[in-house]
């Protein structure tokens, strides 16, 4: 398998949605896993196997595309309509490429787990993020 092919415009948050807004500190589509900066205050892509601590921990989802400086609206917990196509019932972890979600399969070794949701269907993802902080 692979990283969730999402159609950014498909993104929406559910009715449950923990909602946050922000400043883009880098280019992000929506669907694409996030985190906050402690050092510049600004949302930017969380990827697996980066260098930086900080960013192997995603705390959200954008919910709209924005370039850097740009307002970006970020789902910090709840169902999303993630604009992909899901296997109910599946685990979804943050992936090796930056903002990507995977099944855990694609999980490799040196990476740090992020369990990111459970698919409720093969639309909707219940985010509520899982960070113990060890690497495969």
């Amino acid at each position: 398998m692979a990283d969730l092919t999402i159609t950014a415009a498909s993104v929406i948050a559910g009715a449950d949605a923990a909602r946050e807004s922000g400043t883009a500190g880098e280019t992000i589509t929506a669907g694409k896993a996030v985190y906050f900066s402690s050092t510049t205050k600004k949302w930017m892509l969380a990827d697996s196997n980066s260098a930086t601590a900080e960013a192997r921990k995603c705390t959200g989802i954008a919910l709209n595309g924005a370039s850097l400086n740009q307002p970006i609206a970020v789902l910090k917990g709840g169902d999303v309509t993630i604009g992909a196509t899901l296997t109910a019932g599946t685990a979804y972890y943050l992936s090796d490429t930056a903002g990507g979600i995977c099944p855990i399969a694609d999980v490799g070794s040196g990476e740090y787990v992020n369990l990111l949701g459970l698919a409720k269907s093969t639309s909707v993802l219940a985010f509520a993020p899982q960070y113990p902080g060890v690497a495969l």
